[in-house]
């Protein structure tokens, strides 16, 4: 189905491959509880999960800082519930959240039997806007870092996806040429999008459950990927 030979294949990470919101959800039900921050998990992560996405998009263009996405994500969140929770104990959790998420090891359904199916095939790579020392722990913690040859990070290239430079990094380093190479990630704007401005395939997986496209051929489960490959 592809117009190209597929040698190299590139993932995102998180809500990719490694399963974020389940991950992140016992991260803070476990500093919340231990710190005795008194708000309704539930209330929180519903508050919380749209804000992180908002503040990441303003990181992806260098709108905040990595410390002030880290602060500002826990302090709306707050604020929009109405807890009063000092800016001392926000720094505290948000330290301890980077500290403890990757001690969750939750990947999403199929992950692991599809980088099986994959990697005798295919030279398997990661682009992550994350952060590099949490995805190296995240990856080796879920036991699938010896699935990849390369892991592209934001913080390596200087740029987050979709910015080009990023990708043009990922496809020197793992010396390929773009049009042999397939993105498979769950972010239209930041992964397909942007793989597909270099001249990179794409998948998208559908992950967020967002409107149907012909961007490019879209997925709701990894083991489709095995009909596709």
């Amino acid at each position: 189905m592809f117009e190209h030979e597929v040698t190299d294949i590139f993932f995102d990470l998180d809500h990719t491959l490694w399963d974020f919101e389940k991950n992140s959800a016992l991260t803070f039900a476990k500093i919340l509880a231990e710190n005795r921050v008194a708000v309704d998990l539930n209330g929180f992560l519903e508050i919380y999960s749209p804000i992180n996405l908002q503040m990441w998009a303003l990181y992806r263009e260098n709108g905040i800082s990595k410390s002030e996405l880290r602060y500002q994500r826990l302090k709306r969140t707050f604020d929009a519930l109405d807890t009063p929770v000092s800016d001392e104990m926000i720094h505290v959790l948000a330290h301890e959240y980077i500290q403890r998420l990757s001690s969750f090891t939750h990947l999403l359904p199929n992950a692991i039997e599809i980088l099986e199916y994959l990697s005798p095939k295919y030279k398997l790579h990661i682009i992550t806007n994350g952060f590099q020392e949490v995805q190296e722990r995240k990856m080796k913690g879920s036991s699938i870092h010896h699935y990849f040859d390369k892991v592209i990070n934001s913080e390596m290239a200087g740029v987050k996806k979709p910015h080009p430079r990023i990708f043009e990094l990922a496809l020197d380093m793992a010396q390929v040429d773009p049009k042999n190479t397939l993105m498979i990630g769950d972010d239209l704007e930041a992964d397909i999008q942007g793989a597909k401005a270099m001249g990179m395939q794409a998948i998208h997986y559908n992950s967020h459950n967002v409107a149907r496209h012909e961007v490019c051929k879209m997925i709701n489960d990894l083991i489709e990927i095995k009909s596709i490959l």
